[in-house]
């Protein structure tokens, strides 16, 4: 049996995912899908809509075979390591392939770029340098880098967010796998888009944006039907999550903490600690305190990262320690996912965590303390406490 490899987010699964899914079985002629999707936090340092076994559901309702969490450690960090982290667990999992979705949906743009950066690594790192040294972020010094360097010998934009991640998971490839690399082409909505697309494949940005504008019911015909069932499911006894739920929490942290305290955390550094603390007692919601803490070098996104290490209490200890994936963390499969598994997985190298017991407490600790901060977010006493134990009660997603 062939299996493909997607890495996901799904916040929520949207017709848009549903495309890709599908493309990426046609084109790489594979029997399995197996989605690499990130836990209760995501990427960008956001909490997700609605938690990681709901999201594993969504994509198993809509082609998808078999969902791995992506540890926390890789998922809430920038894309370098996201894509390290994910192709390495697709590659424990047997995958022939990884697909991912691009611009203009080419492979050798990204190839030519590759081959184009090994040649002249000394001057990229050398003029990402000297562009952070200006003030730029490292996102934007890397890809100002890049368009010095090679925009009149390559085809790649990779200032378009989809572009830049699809090339971190090629490098990735190249380094630390054998599986073959596969684009499809991004259709409608950018990645940031806010505003629902006529065509009804709309960004996850604007999806979640009209979700609490409006309520769930706005985006209905935006989403799979399997997934608005499951999302309006979750709502008759929980809530969607975003920052504002954490805001409290988040001000009582920083507000009641030394400056020495939270430079344990991964990512404080260069004195912005001293920032944090002076904006949260000032500062009456979460939008209000962004607006004071984020400057040319501390992005946007940089600092939810920040913040979301802080409420998940992720020190930089933690994160040096858990530099390579050691397990793959089961939250969901199909009749087809476990035919694979029960053929494919005696040969994987690393062990598959299906239900948390007492044995993978220390091996899953740091996921599971972000599954905690997460149940924070809930209003509801009821459906805190349901959360709070969701990561040992919560049986993996089977659909038959």
């Amino acid at each position: 049996m062939k299996a493909c490899g997607v890495v996901v987010e799904y916040n929520p699964f949207h017709n848009g995912h549903h495309l890709h899914v599908t493309q990426s079985r046609k084109v790489t002629d594979c029997d399995v899908i197996i989605a690499v999707m990130s836990g209760n936090f995501l990427q960008r340092g956001e909490p997700a809509l609605c938690p990681k076994q709901e999201r594993a559901e969504m994509a198993l309702r809509s082609g998808v075979d078999i969902v791995f969490e992506l540890p926390y450690h890789f998922a809430v960090q920038h894309a370098s390591i996201f894509a390290e982290g994910a192709v390495k667990l697709l590659d424990g999992a047997g995958c022939d392939s990884i697909c991912f979705g691009s611009e203009n949906g080419k492979i050798e743009p990204f190839t030519h770029q590759l081959k184009l950066e090994t040649e002249h690594q000394e001057d990229l790192q050398h003029t990402i340098r000297e562009q952070t040294k200006l003030g730029k972020s490292y996102p934007a010094a890397a890809a100002e880098s890049y368009r010095l360097l090679f925009s009149h010998s390559s085809d790649l934009d990779l200032s378009k967010p989809n572009n830049m991640l699809g090339y971190q998971y090629i490098t990735a490839v190249d380094r630390f796998s054998n599986m073959i690399p596969y684009t499809i082409q991004r259709t409608a909505s950018d990645y940031h888009d806010e505003s629902l697309h006529k065509s009804f494949i709309s960004s996850a940005t604007s999806i979640r944006k009209k979700i609490f504008e409006d309520g769930l019911q706005e985006i209905v015909h935006h989403v799979p039907e399997s997934s608005y069932a499951v999302m309006e499911d979750f709502t008759k006894d929980g809530q969607f999550l975003n920052w504002n739920h954490f805001w409290p929490y988040l001000q009582h942290m920083l507000t009641t903490s030394s400056p020495l305290a939270l430079r344990a955390y991964y990512e404080v550094e260069e004195g912005i600690e001293y920032r944090l603390i002076d904006a949260a007692m000032t500062s009456t919601c979460f939008e209000s305190f962004m607006q004071q803490v984020k400057t040319k070098r501390y992005t946007w996104t940089r600092i939810q990262r920040m913040l979301t290490h802080l409420i998940t209490k992720t020190t930089k200890e933690d994160i040096q320690q858990n530099t390579h994936p050691t397990y793959l963390r089961m939250l969901g499969m199909t009749a087809k996912g476990r035919e694979y598994l029960n053929k494919y997985k005696k040969d994987f190298p690393l062990p598959i965590i299906s239900n948390l017991n007492q044995q993978h407490k220390d091996l899953c600790a740091i996921d599971i303390r972000a599954s905690k901060a997460y149940a924070m977010g809930f209003s509801d006493s009821a459906k805190r406490k349901e959360m709070l134990a969701k990561d040992f009660t919560a049986p993996p997603v089977i659909i038959q």
